[in-house]
């Protein structure tokens, strides 16, 4: 008798006109499409994919190889106890003359914490901007570094209004300069911003702002939403490139 086959579900609300960027992206990682409704603003799209087994047999295996190391471990430290104690006094006398360890060097994250996040001051952040658009990599970097600032070169790869606000949008950004054509990557959020709003900075500052428009955006670190795949900003500067 074959088993029948048990399926993980998952819903993203992309906003619309970037839903096959999205199916493409999510059928890249083994998801199949369900159901697609269009909306408003965003569609729902429906995916699933085959659960993948538990490896109940190596779990068990690996536990039964922790354990007969514990035992051996136990039965050295065990047989070693005796020369342990033997030499005893000559040990603690090195002990008592040995000085403190120097207090830990800070990391890197640590040193640039004021620094502007780059792609080549910060491996994540290099890493993230070539990663899909819904890997987990999304929520950590947005976890840990929510608050902070990050520069990075992008393009603009959809810009719908805001609501019923004729001079407020929704931004996505992609990173790198293919525009809507953009597949690598998180899909960055600027929601409910005017042209004000992103501080056009630079020699040439243009006179409208559109799709596939190549910027240097600088931005703070906000939430991500793994059920949208979107990653939420707040412009700090853009200047066009």
């Amino acid at each position: 008798m074959v088993d029948e086959i048990k399926y993980e579900y998952k819903t993203v609300r992309p906003v619309r006109g970037t839903d096959g960027w999205v199916i493409s992206k999510m059928q890249k990682d083994g998801w199949e499409l369900v159901q697609q409704t269009p909306g408003t603003l965003r569609s729902t799209v429906n995916f699933r994919r085959p659960k993948k087994p538990q490896p109940w047999l190596l779990i068990g295996a690996a536990a039964a190889v922790l354990v007969i190391l514990a035992i051996v471990i136990g039965t050295a430290s065990a047989l070693s106890g005796g020369d342990e104690k033997e030499d005893g006094p000559e040990k603690s006398t090195a002990a008592v003359g040995e000085k403190p360890s120097a207090t830990p060097a800070p990391t890197a994250v640590e040193s640039a914490a004021t620094e502007v996040i780059t792609p080549q001051n910060n491996p994540e952040f290099a890493a993230l901007l070539k990663a899909d658009d819904c890997d987990d990599a999304n929520l950590a970097f947005a976890t840990r570094y929510e608050g902070k600032t990050v520069a990075f070169n992008g393009s603009i790869v959809n810009v719908a209004p805001h609501g019923d606000y004729d001079t407020r949008y929704d931004f996505l950004l992609g990173p790198g300069d293919m525009g809507p054509n953009t597949t690598v990557g998180p899909a960055f959020k600027y929601e409910d911003v005017n042209i004000l709003d992103l501080k056009l900075t630079g020699e040439k500052i243009p006179a409208a702002v559109g799709v596939g428009d190549k910027f240097r955006f600088v931005a703070e670190v906000g939430k991500f939403n793994p059920a949208q795949c979107l990653f939420f900003l707040d412009p700090v500067s853009t200047e066009a490139r």
